[in-house]
């Protein structure tokens, strides 16, 4: 062979193939597999945290035999394991057994004689009546004896100080003042002899009822001089607080008054504002 000649290289290659395919139903297998295993746990899982109730609520729901409302259920909420059906045959005993119940009763009752509402309603408003009738006749006591007492010769002057009215409230004993024998000193609440007699008087009336009463002090529309802080609204509570201890000396029981208070000028009597008949105290014999 020339030299001149090509030199002619022959390579072989090796073709590598992989085996045949071998299909995926292996994978459907497994899936099958995981999944039945899914099922038996959550089965164990369930049996262990539901009640005998619950499971029954649940096995009706799968129950193809038995047309189920889709509320029905083994949860806990609104029917805690029962089915739709169950509690609708439940309350429909308790409805049959509560008329059976009327009916018992009914029956039970026939004989007696069933309560007249008008009958009530009447022995109601005469009871009313009644008290309204015994409460004003205490007050007309208490007013008779003031008027007795008032008349005599140790009191002589003291109907000028008193005036009796009847209110919605109760008996109202105004203690007025005049200005000739004023009930206390001006600006003060220092009482006058005369304030401390009547004041005697009507305790002594007040022992006749147990009502309670109410103390109110009044002044008229007089100032005090300008720069004092204390007023009239103070004057008039200061002097129904005098009265409440002048008349518990004279025996008035503490338990039988129900309200001390001053409105000043507030609530005059007459209309002249600055008139005496409007310093005054106001004693109500409170209706019970």
């Amino acid at each position: 062979m020339s030299s001149s000649e090509p030199t002619i290289i022959i390579k072989k290659v090796k073709k590598v193939t992989g085996d045949g395919h071998h299909g995926g139903a292996w994978k459907v297998a497994y899936a099958d597999f995981v999944t039945a295993m899914m099922a038996f746990f959550l089965l164990m899982w369930l049996l262990n945290a539901t009640t005998e109730d619950q499971r029954k609520g649940l096995a009706d729901y799968f129950n193809p035999s038995i047309p189920i409302s889709p509320m029905s259920g083994g949860g806990t909420e609104l029917l805690e394991g029962a089915t739709i059906f169950s509690a609708k045959a439940e309350s429909n005993a308790k409805t049959k057994r509560k008329k059976e119940t009327q009916s018992t009763a009914e029956a039970n009752d026939s004989g007696a004689q069933k309560p007249d509402n008008k009958s009530t309603s009447q022995a109601l408003k005469e009871e009313e009546t009644r008290i309204q009738s015994a409460q004003q006749a205490a007050l007309e006591a208490v007013e008779e004896d003031l008027l007795s007492q008032i008349g005599g010769d140790q009191t002589e002057g003291l109907a000028s100080h008193i005036q009796l009215r009847v209110t919605p409230e109760g008996l109202v004993i105004e203690l007025i003042d005049t200005n000739d024998n004023p009930l206390f000193n001006v600006g003060s609440t220092k009482a006058s002899p005369i304030m401390v007699l009547l004041l005697d008087v009507v305790a002594q009336s007040l022992s006749l009822v147990k009502n309670k009463i109410s103390i109110v002090g009044h002044t008229d529309s007089l100032p005090y001089s300008s720069g004092r802080d204390y007023t009239n609204w103070e004057l008039s509570t200061d002097r129904a607080h005098a009265a409440r201890r002048l008349m518990i000396a004279a025996g008035l029981p503490t338990t039988q008054v129900n309200e001390v208070a001053g409105k000043a000028d507030s609530e005059p009597l007459v209309e002249d504002r600055f008139a005496a008949q409007n310093r005054r105290i106001s004693i109500t014999i409170l209706k019970s």
